[in-house]
């Protein structure tokens, strides 16, 4: 039988570590929300008072164990379910977002319009996305085409029927674990679906290129684990930014030489060799910046494009990081790029 609006019953589930004012305003958007939870990991300012106070549910995890999104998220779903057992659909946001006003009810439509959808996502947007080319860059990311995709973000509105056939996140992951919860529900039958409507105000608040350093070897090292972990089964695009994160790398490294060769030589034959690998980052480089200047303007999409470069390499150094904590069995611990505290109430 198809679900109505009225019949829906929704919670929400917020994470956070030390998000300060950014957490006030994610909060203040879901007051709405009957059913709510914070989870948070180890904050060291007030957010777990600042959630009590405006009538947040709230949940410690446990220091003993390491942090990451998946095990809050996990830990968020939990208990709404222990409190509320006849949930349908449960809200993820993180702690460092804004819902647009209206945005629960669009994605309970849409949820209801379609009994094998999992779960439902819409625009996240930059708070500040002329602030630096990371927030821009960033903006540029969340963009997502409306329709059936592969997976979705941290924001999103999820059937609880569907968390429960996958039996929600994978506490293991410091990374990648929407897309991994994602390609098992595909696998069960389920759909993803993003309908383009307003979302989230998100504030990454990156101002430095070591922060985008580590943001960018979170993603390889995650994509990699996610690789290992499914093996044959694993999404192509995860293997398709592992190989271009290693082939540009190379790439990189090659033309830097190539350029010091061409400053210094005077053999013809060395410095035609010399050229080939600069000239292709340079094209590349060019070749990135046409595809966004459309959306980016000239300068904003030069940027982008240099950012994507220097993603690259921080993506492989994710991945042999991954490798020798797996040969060492080392256990995987969080990669934070923001910085900390980042403020309090």
């Amino acid at each position: 039988m198809a679900e109505t609006m009225d019949e829906a019953s929704i919670g929400v589930v917020v994470i956070g570590r030390n998000e300060g004012e950014r957490l006030r305003k994610c909060l203040t958007s879901l007051q709405n929300v009957p059913v709510r939870v914070y989870v948070d990991s180890g904050s060291t300012d007030d957010s777990c008072g600042l959630a009590c106070e405006l009538g947040f549910d709230v949940v410690n995890l446990d220091l003993s164990k390491g942090f990451s999104a998946a095990r809050a998220r996990n830990a968020g779903i939990d208990h709404l379910l222990g409190r509320d057992p006849a949930l349908e659909y449960i809200q993820a946001v993180d702690g460092d977002c804004e819902v647009r006003d209206g945005w629960i009810d669009t994605a309970r439509a849409d949820l209801a319009a379609d009994l094998q959808r999992a779960v439902v996502f819409g625009r996240r947007r930059e708070r500040y996305p002329n602030r630096n080319a990371y927030h821009l860059a960033c903006d540029d990311e969340w963009d997502v085409p409306a329709g059936e995709v592969n997976s979705c973000g941290g924001d999103a509105l999820f059937r609880v029927t569907a968390l429960r056939d996958v039996v929600g996140y994978n506490d293991e992951l410091i990374a990648g674990e929407e897309p991994d919860m994602c390609l098992r529900m595909r696998q069960k039958g389920w759909k993803i679906w993003s309908n383009g409507k307003e979302m989230t105000w998100h504030d990454v608040a990156i101002d430095r290129i070591g922060q985008w350093w580590k943001r960018s070897k979170r993603t390889g090292y995650g994509v990699a684990r996610l690789v290992d972990l499914h093996g044959e089964a694993a999404d192509p695009s995860w293997r398709r930014l592992l190989h271009s994160a290693g082939f540009w790398t190379l790439a990189n490294l090659t033309a830097l030489i190539g350029f010091v060769v061409l400053l210094i030589s005077r053999n013809l034959t060395l410095s035609v060799i010399a050229v080939l690998p600069v000239a292709l980052v340079i094209v590349q480089i060019l070749r990135l910046t046409r595809s966004k200047a459309h959306r980016l303007g000239v300068s904003g999409s030069f940027k982008w494009a240099c950012l994507m470069m220097i993603a690259k390499a921080a993506q492989l150094r994710g991945w042999l990081d991954y490798r020798a904590d797996k040969r060492a069995h080392k256990p995987a611990t969080l990669i934070e790029y923001k910085e900390e505290p980042t403020g309090s109430r």
